[in-house]
């Protein structure tokens, strides 16, 4: 699977409003899409960005332990979750957030970013070492204790966790230049694909990973026209 970039990560929330404005007044991004359905939440739609799917609670934690967002001030970042309501403790370099429905966020600071960026995942599963392999078998290449796609990356932390029957997380989404030719390679390899979505401005093909995490790939049509 040849994929160029983790594009976002997708949680089931009964709070997706609450955690949008976690999102926007405390972190700087914005509402990139809503419907009935989801909310789409990014600085800039064509990178890392949080996908919020309307779902009942409770939720389970499960597999997913931090979500980590990059901004260019990390100081003005906690001016504005102080502002917004969030409490926020600092945790080496980087400020933590409690987040409603057990989410966890972290935020670090990298003053090249342009924009409020995904920066990494951080994942407790049973085995991290034959979950890396089969995720590195869905095309993450593996550099010690993580797995990068450009410049984001996802960290495996050992524990006894297991994806529920109300998993928190959704799905793990990566961009691909062709959901076609990832969903031909599927089928010739056996994989289990859980679904193709045609939308207006993507492709997506979902396979189930490691663990039971679902991954997304998804490919921008050319009239990809998300801001």
């Amino acid at each position: 699977m040849d994929v160029t970039s983790f594009d976002h990560v997708a949680l089931w929330t009964s709070e997706r409003d609450e955690l949008a404005r976690l999102l926007t007044d405390g972190c700087g991004m914005h509402v990139v899409e809503r419907t009935d359905a989801f909310t789409l939440v990014g600085g800039d739609a064509r990178r890392g960005k949080l996908t919020l799917f309307a779902a009942e609670a409770p939720r389970e934690r499960g597999v997913l332990e931090r979500i980590v967002v990059r901004v260019q001030s990390l100081d003005e970042v906690r001016e504005r979750l102080e502002r917004a309501g969030f409490d926020a403790k600092a945790n080496g370099g980087e400020v933590v957030v409690e987040a409603p429905d057990g989410v966890t966020l972290g935020v670090v600071e990298d003053p090249s970013t342009a924009a409020p960026d995904l920066d990494h995942v951080v994942l407790t599963v049973p085995d991290a070492d034959a979950t890396a392999a089969g995720l590195g078998e869905l095309g993450l290449e593996r550099d010690g204790d993580r797995l990068t796609v450009d410049d984001r990356h996802i960290v495996l932390r050992q524990g006894d966790a297991h994806e529920g029957d109300r998993p928190l997380l959704n799905h793990l989404a990566f961009l691909v230049d062709s959901a076609d030719s990832v969903e031909q390679e599927a089928r010739s390899r056996g994989l289990e694909i859980q679904d193709v979505v045609d939308a207006p401005n993507t492709l997506a093909v979902f396979l189930w990973g490691p663990d039971r995490i679902r991954i997304e790939y998804v490919e921008h049509k050319p009239g990809f026209s998300l801001v």
